[in-house]
């Protein structure tokens, strides 16, 4: 079913408010969603999840500050009932929903800088959003619940304040049903059990963007993955069903070796854990979120089409997560380091060179429409393999004009003067020519991300 956009009223009658348009909009790929009168820096969650019934009461606590005059606040919501608004412990009467939104109409006007917290009581069955990009956000498994907010998914269980370039703290509590075992992002800090009932409590202090948050609720074990080195920094985990455990580990057996690699080319892992979660269902994609991964039982093979896939959601840690696009336009940057990410690995694993993984990628798109600028694809093309691929190869154009040991230092320069934020494709070429002398990465991208036609294929320095 597509997802409701249900109107509700607070104890009063429902205020006259001017609803978002075009000109809210914070992104242009995704109209409509986020606000630019404030900032979140951090989201309290409180949810109590049924899964028989898929039935989730929500409590949201952001606590806020004002970027702008603002005589409303309006926030993504989309299938979920607002009951109660709270401002700073004064109950608010005057909210409504329509259009995905919540409507908070504030009691004065309020000016920027200043600090507040919302309160947000919820529920409903939440259902992913249909769009553009298929089914996003809260989704049924056929045990458990599956969260997957890239792009616009995080209205489907949270109010928030939904844009890539919004990044905020998180503590995510889920009360479900005993015996399944909810996965979040970040660190486990609490597990307590009441009744038949049990509360799963994960605080992320790092930086997030609203898509990245994640809920994962399923009957899994969680098992780790590098025992062998109890002491390395960076801790590993599985999240699999007892029947699965053997399929997991086999799988991602080499997962500890591409931390390694990835530590190695792209500089300190950006968080303490990273954490697998297998589910029972197949996936037709393995799904990506902060500080973990989501993978079907499909995905746990040997062989290069499910590594390199392991190996993708891996490295979207630095790309994607730590380092997050300002705008949708500049995916690139997140994908075509990812995929780059697998060609680095299939190097390293003895499986192919990057040059023929390069070459192959070249030779597809070559023979593919050249309609298509992987600099600013569109929304309706933002997830298009050639802005996987194309992506990839402007990164390999960057590295051959600039030479290995430039190319790798710049990319552990970048992600760490750029750690937990937001970066552009225009800060990507101004950094990059600031730390290699003599490269003009403006010239050298420009053919691959603003062009059609295709660049004759990069060679690597000899």
């Amino acid at each position: 079913m597509t997802p409701r956009d249900e109107s509700s009223t607070g104890t009063a009658a429902t205020p006259t408010v001017s609803y978002p348009t075009a000109a809210h909009a914070a992104d242009p790929y995704t109209l409509d969603h986020g606000s630019t009168a404030y900032r979140v820096d951090r989201y309290e969650l409180e949810l109590d999840c049924r899964l028989g019934s898929n039935k989730l009461i929500g409590r949201a606590v952001l606590r806020c500050v004002a970027l702008k005059s603002t005589s409303q606040l309006i926030l993504d919501l989309v299938g979920l009932k607002a009951s109660k608004v709270q401002l700073d412990g004064t109950k608010i009467q005057k909210f409504s929903q329509r259009v995905g939104h919540l409507v908070v109409a504030l009691p004065s006007m309020m000016e920027p800088g200043h600090a507040f917290t919302l309160e947000v009581r919820y529920e409903g069955n939440p259902q992913p959003r249909r769009g553009l990009w298929g089914d996003v956000g809260w989704e049924e498994l056929n045990d458990g619940v599956l969260v997957a907010g890239q792009p616009n998914g995080a209205a489907s269980w949270f109010p928030c304040n939904d844009h890539p370039r919004h990044k905020s703290s998180f503590r995510i509590a889920v009360t479900t049903d005993d015996n399944y075992r909810a996965v979040c992002n970040g660190s486990l800090v609490s597990r307590t059990r009441k009744s038949s009932r049990e509360t799963w409590t994960y605080e992320h202090a790092e930086p997030m963007s609203t898509y990245l948050a994640t809920v994962q609720i399923g009957r899994y074990e969680l098992v780790a993955l590098n025992p062998e080195n109890p002491h390395h920094r960076v801790r590993q985990f599985a999240a699999v069903s007892r029947g699965l455990e053997g399929a997991a580990r086999k799988g991602l057996r080499r997962q500890p070796d591409m931390m390694r690699t990835f530590e190695e080319c792209f500089g300190p892992y950006p968080f303490t854990e990273y954490t697998v979660v297998v589910t029972e269902d197949e996936l037709e994609i393995p799904l990506e979120a902060q500080t973990l991964s989501i993978f079907g039982r499909n995905h746990m093979r040997d062989e290069w089409e499910a590594q390199r896939l392991i190996a993708h959601e891996l490295s979207h840690q630095w790309f994607g997560n730590s380092l997050t696009v300002s705008s949708w336009k500049d995916i690139w940057l997140h994908e075509g380091f990812a995929c780059y990410a697998e060609w680095l690995w299939s190097e390293e694993s003895g499986t192919m060179p990057v040059a023929d993984r390069a070459r192959a990628a070249w030779k597809k798109l070559n023979a593919s429409p050249q309609d298509l600028k992987v600099g600013d694809p569109g929304p309706d093309l933002m997830f298009d393999d050639r802005v996987y691929k194309r992506g990839a190869l402007a990164v390999h154009a960057v590295r051959s004009a600039a030479g290995d040991a430039a190319f790798f230092a710049f990319l552990q320069q970048w992600t760490t003067e750029n750690r937990h934020g937001s970066v552009s494709t225009e800060e990507f070429i101004a950094a990059a020519d600031a730390a290699v002398p003599g490269l003009d990465a403006a010239a050298v991208l420009a053919p691959w991300l603003y062009e059609f036609a295709l660049p004759a294929l990069p060679a690597l320095p000899a």
